[in-house]
């Protein structure tokens, strides 16, 4: 994976989130990576994944489940 400047990602956050949520988070897609990171703490670290990880995690995100 090639790492892709945090500057040149272009961040999305949760429709289901609002500009003073307390918790939120955001995402951005590179070519070969899928970033994620708290919209509290925008300079804050990132985690980086692959896509297929990322891709596994998102049905049980939008589950509900805890």
């Amino acid at each position: 994976m090639t790492a892709q400047p945090r500057s040149e990602l272009t961040w999305f956050k949760s429709s289901y989130s609002t500009n003073d949520g307390p918790e939120c988070v955001e995402v951005a897609f590179a070519a070969d990576t899928v970033h994620i990171r708290d919209s509290k703490h925008i300079p804050g670290p990132h985690l980086t994944f692959s896509p297929t990880p990322w891709a596994a995690f998102l049905p049980y995100a939008s589950s509900g489940r805890r």
